[in-house]
């Protein structure tokens, strides 16, 4: 009896997906609920498991076939799993060395019966062939050579240049004289490079070109199209101003590494900057409302909950789960979360529900080193953060010039919606409870 694999129900307002690739072959054994192929939708990733156990009968769309939900990509044939057998041949190979002394392969001069045991006493046959040995010689140790280099020259003493055993043996072949040579390696040493530029030989080209040529074309994923429309989406609709500010994270700083090790103890997990800077958003957008609000025709949205999105890059594209009620999150509560999604995220097994219902993003682009950046709106929502690579810089305090680890902080926002001195006050409300995060413990 067979069992159909059917595209299961996606989440809100998905009605299509993409077959990413399939997990088994055709004619593979499953276990039930075993991952057996991967579907891509426009927000994530997911793996549709076999209903029994079985062997994979049937597979009705290939990988990169749009498929429907409802729609039947296979089937399994039910009942227990078979077992492929095979019968092994005596196997003969013999140990004298090649007459060709160039190949430098040894073959065995043994005969051997191997057998192999099955379930069904043997229906294909399967030829192994002896796996061949080569002879290796031992990597040289670099020589130090001076004048003219031939085959069988032995060092001479005089101005010593060093070379490796690969760039003496390039010396050797095309009789190269060394007095010639000015190596651009450590203490004149001579590379290949200098060998290549003085006998006019161009570097080979990359493995990437060698693989693919002069140029790829791939298509592009449905996740990867998605966010290109949002983003495009984003800059044509909304009206979209970006302010900035900096912050001293110096107070931050030393409480982690006065904490740290407490707060591990006591949580199993570090104490980041992120809970911090969810904590400050959560105070702004508090007193700010409109940015924690989003347009919708005429009307404006005034949301009285606080679901932060944060942004998490992959090998797919970039993804933003969401942190739920952050408001009511302890600082431990929230790095675990942002751990626990981050690796959902990553290894492809978030899920429809942890991307829903943002209203405020933070976007931390510090991580991969930039220094400044404006972030683009996630739309609905009208706000987002972007953080910066924390830099030591001079810094005034008090009149006087201070060295201060500074990050750059940008607010992105929706001036249909939101004012100004709205999107600049909320930012001054950030950076200051950034910069005295005790306030964020007292909740002042």
């Amino acid at each position: 009896m067979s069992e159909k694999i059917v595209v299961p129900v996606l989440g809100e307002s998905i009605t299509e997906a993409t077959v990413a690739k399939w997990l088994k072959s055709r004619g593979d054994n499953v276990e039930a609920d075993e991952p057996i192929v991967e579907l891509e939708t426009d927000k994530v990733n997911l793996e549709v498991p076999s209903p029994s156990e079985g062997i994979l009968e049937e597979i009705n769309f290939e990988a990169g076939s749009t498929v429907e939900v409802g729609a039947t990509l296979g089937s399994i044939l039910e009942g227990k799993t078979a077992t492929k057998s095979v019968k092994i041949e005596k196997i003969k190979a013999t140990t004298k060395p090649s007459e060709n002394s160039n190949d430098n392969i040894i073959k065995l001069d043994e005969e051997r019966d191997t057998k192999l045991f099955d379930s069904n006493n043997g229906e294909e046959n399967l030829n192994i062939q002896p796996k061949q040995v080569t002879n290796q010689e031992p990597e040289e140790e670099a020589l130090v050579l001076t004048e003219e280099v031939k085959s069988d020259e032995k060092v001479k003493s005089g101005k010593e240049k060093v070379m490796s055993p690969a760039v003496r043996k390039i010396v050797n072949e095309n009789n190269i004289n060394i007095k010639e040579i000015k190596g651009s390696g450590k203490d004149g040493m001579i590379l290949k490079g200098d060998l290549l530029s003085l006998m006019g030989v161009k570097p080979a080209p990359s493995e990437r070109k060698l693989k693919f040529g002069e140029e790829e074309k791939i298509k592009m994923s449905r996740l990867r199209m998605t966010i290109a429309k949002r983003l495009k989406q984003s800059q044509e609709n909304a009206a979209m101003l970006t302010t900035f500010n900096e912050v001293d994270m110096t107070n931050i700083m030393n409480m982690r590494k006065e904490n740290q090790v407490d707060f591990q103890q006591k949580f199993k997990i570090k104490l980041g900057i992120m809970s911090f800077f969810v904590k400050a958003c959560v105070v702004g957008l508090k007193l700010y409302p409109a940015i924690n609000a989003e347009v919708e025709s005429e009307n404006i949205i005034y949301k009285n909950y606080y679901n932060i999105s944060f942004a998490v890059g992959t090998d797919k594209g970039l993804v933003v789960p969401v942190l739920k009620n952050a408001d009511e999150m302890s600082f431990a509560d929230i790095e675990m979360n942002i751990k626990t999604l981050s690796d959902k995220a990553r290894d492809g097994k978030i899920t429809i529900e942890d991307l829903q219902g943002g209203t405020f993003t933070i976007s931390n682009g510090g991580v991969y080193g930039s220094m400044l950046s404006t972030p683009i709106l996630n739309l609905p929502q009208s706000g987002v953060l972007g953080m910066h690579n924390i830099v030591s810089r001079p810094y005034v305090i008090n009149n006087e010039i201070k060295i201060r680890p500074i990050m750059y902080l940008a607010l992105s926002y929706d001036h249909r919606i939101i004012d100004g001195k709205e999107a600049v006050s909320f930012l001054k409300t950030v950076k200051e409870n950034l910069e005295e995060p005790r306030r964020l413990f007292l909740n002042l």
